[in-house]
């Protein structure tokens, strides 16, 4: 489920920084990143 978000956070992303959006593109960015982290704590217990 995590590398489903983080792959569609990833299509959003992109999408923002072509429609020149910096801000939905760090917010993306950073939700990337935050699932990032919950799948690598869940898979290291």
């Amino acid at each position: 489920m995590y590398i489903i978000g983080i792959v569609l956070n990833a299509g959003a992303l992109v999408y923002a920084v072509t429609d020149d959006s910096p801000l939905f593109a760090v917010t993306f960015g950073l939700v990337m990143v935050y699932l990032g982290v919950r799948y690598w704590m869940v898979s290291n217990q």
